[in-house]
């Protein structure tokens, strides 16, 4: 029977794995995270010392690693082969939400020079309409002088003003 486009598919037997690559980068992160603090340096040297002092130091029958310490070795490159991955893998991921965050930054950044811009077209519309605009100390300078031509005795509106 043909597959139908419309509807899901079974779920049928997988040869991988399934994982959930978010649950597993946010994993690799707190991982990462933890690698890069003091505290685990201390725990990694507690560890490594105790390891060497205990297959140094201990009864023979009880020692598991004698001196060239071959099976530290090998833990610690286990260690170091997981760990660069996952550190790898966080680095990425950090750079993609640095990528996505600058892009962000620079549209709000231009929003915010369209609006000074914007801001800054209206303010030179308003200085120019402001100087067209006559002032208070105008129109009182224009007003005392025509009331000093009005006062004036020598001129018509000065008359006019008396015939009345």
């Amino acid at each position: 029977m043909a597959e139908r486009l419309d509807q899901p598919r079974q779920p049928g037997l997988r040869l991988r794995p399934h994982y959930d690559p978010e649950a597993f980068g946010r994993l690799s992160e707190r991982i990462a995270r933890f690698l890069g603090t003091a505290r685990f340096l201390v725990y990694m040297t507690v560890f490594v010392g105790v390891w060497v002092v205990w297959n140094a130091f201990a009864p023979e029958p009880w020692r598991f690693d004698p001196y060239p310490f071959i099976f530290l070795t090998l833990m610690l490159s286990l260690q170091a082969s997981y760990a660069a991955p996952l550190i790898l893998l966080a680095q990425n991921r950090q750079a993609d939400r640095d990528r996505v965050q600058s892009e962000l930054d620079r549209a709000a950044a231009e929003r915010a020079q369209a609006d000074l811009e914007y801001l800054a077209r209206e303010m030179a519309a308003l200085r120019m309409a402001v100087g067209e605009v006559a002032t208070r100390d105008y129109i009182h300078s224009e007003l005392q002088r025509l009331q000093e031509d009005l006062q004036e005795p020598g001129t018509p509106a000065g008359q006019a003003g008396n015939d009345r």
